[in-house]
């Protein structure tokens, strides 16, 4: 990567850089540590779910086998009390979870619905029948709760993934990379101002050597311009005590 010019504005954006990916750093673990806990959240639940449809598909399996010992085959009834409007609808909602957006699936009921099948099984074989339906819905509703955890864990999985990336290219490539630069741009401009430095005290001393130098050059002048004769008319020279006016 080529080095940015050493200068004090890329000196100061740096900084502002850093301070910025730093802040989003923060942010971003703790959204992830919030993706986290929500994700345990959902799997334990999911794992409750899970474990509890089991025993009840058993018992819906079970039940369907006991209306079929009893009142026989009940397809073609089941098929003639089905009309053009389902009985049982998902409802579809978002829910946002640190800025990520999943879905919620919910069971919904039509009670316009609930009288369809209310004389089904009146012959023979209606406990059995209801008993079969109810086990059936509440298998069903396990369905749609196992469907909403399942689909939000799949997405929470994906989120904190790409959000652990992020937080590790900020930590492990971006800030460092930032710093490195602007210890770089420091140490550049201690150069300079080093160097600058030394140039001042150099000029400095190269004026006082002039200096002096003009200033014997004017003594030797003062010298030669008639006050330096060896019969005493030099005032530099001369011992003669001060004048008090």
């Amino acid at each position: 990567m080529s080095q940015l010019p050493p200068t004090r504005m890329n000196l100061i954006t740096q900084r502002g850089k850093l301070a910025g990916a730093k802040k989003g750093h923060t942010l971003l673990k703790k959204k992830s540590d919030a993706l986290t806990m929500k994700f345990r959240a959902i799997l334990k639940e999911l794992k409750q779910n899970k474990e509890a449809m089991g025993p009840q598909m058993k018992l819906a399996a079970f039940s369907l086998a006991e209306v079929k010992y009893v009142a026989g085959d009940i397809r073609a009834q089941i098929l003639d009390n089905v009309k053009g409007t389902a009985s049982t609808k998902i409802q579809v909602k978002v829910d946002n979870i640190a800025g990520v957006i999943v879905p919620k699936f919910k069971q919904m009921s039509d009670p316009n619905a609930e009288s369809e099948f209310d004389y089904q099984g009146l012959g023979k074989g209606g406990r059995q029948f209801k008993s079969a339906a109810a086990a059936h819905e509440k298998a069903l509703q396990f369905l749609v709760d196992i469907a909403s955890l399942q689909t939000s864990f799949v997405i929470l999985d994906e989120a904190i993934k790409a959000t652990n990336r992020r937080v590790n290219a900020l930590d492990n490539v971006i800030i460092p990379r930032i710093d490195k630069s602007i210890k770089y741009i420091i140490s550049e401009l201690d150069e300079m101002d080093r160097e600058d430095f030394f140039r001042l005290k150099k000029v400095q001393k190269q004026k006082k050597k002039i200096r002096a130098e003009r200033d014997e050059a004017v003594a030797q002048e003062l010298i030669r311009s008639g006050l330096g004769s060896a019969g005493g008319d030099n005032i530099i020279a001369s011992n003669d005590d001060d004048i008090v006016f």
